[in-house]
């Protein structure tokens, strides 16, 4: 059993039978590195630095925004008290338009330098490979299915199995029993990560029982994005994290950045790749301008448009939720081929956008109305009431509404 003590005035005295002696914990002065968003200071706006990575850059009232509103977002995010009972804990914040960057702001220990952890961000990465090996000539499309493409025998059973294609793994509709908001589900991402007994999270998901007929409804899973990479591997022979190097990372001049590995040493597209923030905001623009960076074409314009366009739509009817569980764990909208579709409120209404999300305030959101691009990255795990709200209160109340008059007109309703 374990018991704590405070002694006023001194220190915190934990006993627990499997350490020999009690632990004492004192309250110390100091603050510790990055537990404050920045030290106490009064923010001047500059444009981001140029570097020899790509990147374009210019001040912001160039590129038609107001830069004093922007500064009063960073000054807000720098006064933020992080023990407030709900602290909004941004780690960067960057702002492109028309293809220039124009805001790049790190906070609580954060820099340019630090890949951060995408998350679920990290799934729309399958949705741009597949594009990519797509315009090399790879044998791999939407419509393929994933049983054939990896070889497997056709079964006719099991509500359409064989049926499955790339379409539905990469719009959560693979009617597979994988749901990462039930507990109960046998395939939610919890339970093939918790699990030992098959390393091969492949066969994990291509094994799980299926619980609807492919397309039939929405269900958020994080296995089925993941065999994404197996079809990529079938298709090439190389695996995501190769294709991700040679097809992306490299033409788009990435810096550092590490991918996550399942147990047996497969590439992961279930999300968590750790990029730059400064990166990540290229593939924004690289979709925002049609899958050309630089002048060099990534991706074909038609694979840009179609999954960034709304495949399926997510409510009560698409998700079998009722109207009260639905409201407590999902946001109504669309998902495109890996790409979410939630639109960013400006004003009374709601501008088209398309995005990669992620727990804890993992965003890249292109809004092709303003030509806008915005990456957040932040450290609000497990608190979707708070991390979710910034597409609207900081992309859409802030970041468009700092637009001067002149470029925001055409958000009037």
């Amino acid at each position: 059993m374990r018991t704590l003590d405070v002694i006023e005035g001194g220190p915190m005295r934990v006993t627990w039978p499997p350490v020999p002696k009690p632990l004492e914990l004192s309250r110390s002065r100091e603050v510790p590195p990055g537990y404050l968003a920045r030290a106490p200071q009064r923010y001047a706006y500059a444009a981001p630095a140029r570097l020899h990575d790509g990147w374009r850059t210019r001040r912001a009232n160039a590129e038609g925004f107001d830069e004093a509103r922007l500064a009063a977002l960073v000054q807000g995010v720098i006064d933020s008290d992080p023990a407030a009972q709900r602290p909004n804990l941004f780690h960067s914040i960057l702002v492109a338009r028309r293809g220039r960057l124009v805001l790049e702001e790190y906070f609580h220990g954060y820099d340019r330098d630090t890949p951060h952890d995408l998350r679920s961000a990290g799934k729309t990465f399958a949705s741009v490979l597949v594009g990519a090996v797509m315009r090399e000539g790879a044998p791999i499309r939407p419509e393929t299915r994933i049983y054939a493409t990896l070889g497997l025998p056709a079964r006719k059973e099991d509500l359409g199995r064989s049926d499955i294609t790339l379409a539905h793994l990469m719009t959560h509709s693979s009617g597979l029993a994988c749901d990462d908001n039930d507990e109960s589900s046998p395939g939610n991402e919890g339970a093939m990560q918790g699990q030992q007994d098959q390393p091969d999270w492949w066969r994990f998901a291509l094994d799980l029982p299926m619980a609807t007929a492919p397309g039939a409804r929405y269900a958020y899973c994080t296995a089925g994005m993941n065999l994404v990479g197996a079809a990529l591997h079938a298709a090439t022979d190389e695996t995501a994290f190769q294709l991700f190097d040679r097809t992306i990372a490299k033409p788009l001049g990435f810096g550092l950045y590490h991918w996550n590995l399942a147990p047996n040493g497969q590439a992961y597209l279930g999300g968590g790749v750790y990029v730059r923030p400064r990166d990540l905001a290229k593939i924004g623009q690289l979709y925002l301008d049609g899958g050309v960076w630089n002048g060099r074409r990534i991706l074909d314009r038609s694979w840009v448009e179609r999954s960034t366009r709304a495949q399926i739509e997510i409510n009560e009817t698409t998700t079998g939720m009722d109207a009260a569980r639905f409201a407590a764990i999902a946001t109504r909208g669309a998902d495109g081929f890996a790409w979410h579709r939630y639109g960013v409120r400006v004003g009374e209404r709601r501008v088209e956008s398309y995005e990669a999300s992620g727990n804890g305030g993992q965003f890249l959101i292109v809004v092709p109305e303003f030509d806008l691009v915005v990456v957040l990255t932040g450290g609000n795990y497990g608190q979707g009431g708070i991390w979710t709200r910034w597409r609207d209160d900081i992309v859409g109340a802030q970041i468009i509404a700092a637009l001067r008059s002149d470029a925001a007109s055409r958000a009037a309703p």
